[in-house]
């Protein structure tokens, strides 16, 4: 399902403002970069982001994603020929994309395993755009798909909780999921299999807030949890995941883990200190930035680009001086070590249903 993108980039147009269906936008200033055209002429390259419900400021997921298209701007003096479309619902998908297609966008990209039948459809209703695809697979020859073995950092992270628990003698943690499926699911499963492997009696409560972005239900969730003894809770949520960091820094004697990019300061209280233990990176941001960068070099192809512990696609953070302490860090890179060595096997299939423990 390989394609080489043409070094010729067909658009000559500036980039220009507009309000989609149901839909935000955004855009930046300065000149655009170019690339060269078979006549030698310069042609502008454009890059569009359209985000799930979840919105480009999510301080998750679609926000990682689209920092990685403005540091692709920002290196490439393109600051104006980038812009996102943020969806109020997946009825927007379709329009959206579409638009940023119609629109003769060098590369459009979604944000998210929601857009599947949207992607699918798009691409091939417009065989000459290019197309990037986080977190699933498109058989179309013009998709460039980027998949994350989200289970290993989220092992990591795992192994963080089980430590942190043993520390504090509570031995019981949480998993606040957003949607049920196998992508979030790999998540929980590498979260329990770390948690586990540090702390073999610890217990694990898990529960899905159904959505991305309802930040209340993701409290609500939150607050059953720590009510229930939970003393770290690892969400991945997206914008739903905020509300158990705000449940966190309201109780400030727990702890929660950010997801997908490093949520430290935003889990931090008044005195300076944080309730982020740790962060699962989920580098969808180098994908948003290396498919950008593609695309104005003439290198893009459609295929599957796979992001785990061996290519630092994902990984636990770990800055010393935070929440863990020196001799956690280094357990926690041991763990990581044997995985990326073979020596541990990370499922991607949670075992404990929802609403329920181990």
């Amino acid at each position: 399902m390989k394609t080489t993108f043409k070094k010729a980039c067909a658009v000559l147009a500036t980039a220009v403002i507009f309000a989609g269906c149901s839909s935000n936008t955004a855009s930046t200033t300065p000149a655009a970069t170019t690339a060269p055209t078979t006549d030698g002429a310069k042609a502008q390259v454009r890059v569009g982001l359209v985000t799930d419900t979840g919105g480009v400021d999510d301080k998750s997921f679609n926000q990682s994603t689209w920092e990685g298209v403005q540091r692709w701007a920002e290196e490439f003096n393109a600051k104006d020929s980038i812009k996102y479309l943020q969806s109020a619902s997946d009825a927007d998908y379709v329009p959206n994309l579409s638009q940023f297609a119609d629109e003769k966008y060098d590369l459009v990209i979604a944000t998210g395993y929601l857009f599947q039948e949207a992607v699918d459809t798009v691409s091939k209703n417009y065989p000459d755009t290019k197309f990037l695809f986080i977190d699933s697979v498109s058989e179309s020859p013009n998709v460039q798909s980027a998949t994350f073995s989200a289970e290993q950092g989220s092992f990591l992270v795992g192994v963080a909780a089980g430590l942190k628990a043993i520390e504090n003698g509570s031995k019981t943690v949480g998993f606040v999921g957003g949607m049920e499926g196998p992508l979030i699911g790999a998540f929980q499963a590498g979260y329990e299999q770390g948690v586990l492997a540090a702390c073999p009696d610890c217990k694990i409560y898990v529960d899905y807030a159904d959505s991305f972005s309802d930040d209340a239900k993701g409290q609500q969730l939150a607050v059953k949890q720590y009510d229930a003894g939970v003393t770290v809770i690892f969400q991945a949520a997206g914008g739903a995941g905020n509300g158990v960091i705000k449940e966190a820094k309201e109780r400030g004697n727990v702890w929660a883990i950010g997801v997908d990019k490093d949520q430290y300061e935003d889990g931090k209280l008044a005195d300076g200190k944080s309730v982020i233990l740790t962060s699962m990176i989920k580098r969808v941001d180098v994908a948003s930035y290396s498919a950008s960068k593609d695309i104005a070099e003439g290198t893009f192809k459609g295929e599957v680009k796979v992001y785990d512990l061996s290519n630092d696609g994902v990984s636990a953070e770990l800055t010393p001086g935070r929440n863990l302490t020196d001799d956690q860090i280094k357990a926690i890179e041991d763990y990581g070590n044997k995985v990326k060595g073979g020596e541990i096997k990370v499922s991607a299939t949670p075992t404990i249903p929802n609403g329920k423990t181990n």
